[in-house]
């Protein structure tokens, strides 16, 4: 029976062919990867972790970018990759001033921008969660 798997996942990688975005089939159902039908298949929570894993890794390396990186708490560094995984990369660098504060090593200028901003109205209580954690509070 493995022999058979084997055999069928090869064809299926020849039929379907891979694609890595969201695409609509030629029923217009919604699919990624090898044919993956999301509307009515979904995905399972083993696959939601490995994405969340993934994508939280692209942000944290992201960031390591930065120079003020290594001298961040963990906290600090957790929500730093929260805000970015929730932004992605260009809306995270448009916090220019949180950004500058950061430099400065200046916490509590980087939560108050983070505060003051139009994220924090769109995204309230974790806001409020990621601002504490950069500001050590």
């Amino acid at each position: 029976m493995a022999e058979c798997l084997n055999k069928a996942i090869d064809l299926l990688r020849q039929h379907e062919g891979i694609s890595l975005k969201p695409y609509r089939d030629t029923e217009g159902i919604l699919t990624i990867g090898y044919g993956r039908n999301l509307e009515h298949v979904g995905i399972s929570g083993a696959e939601a972790e490995s994405m969340l894993y993934s994508d939280a890794h692209d942000a944290m390396q992201d960031l390591q970018r930065f120079p003020w990186w290594p001298d961040l708490s963990v906290d600090a560094a957790a929500a730093l990759i929260d805000m970015r995984f929730n932004l992605g990369p260009g809306g995270f660098r448009k916090f220019k001033q949180m950004l500058h504060a950061l430099g400065e090593g200046d916490m509590e200028s980087a939560a108050k921008e983070i505060l003051d901003s139009k994220y924090a109205t769109q995204v309230g209580q974790r806001a409020k969660t990621i601002a504490g954690m950069v500001s050590g509070g």
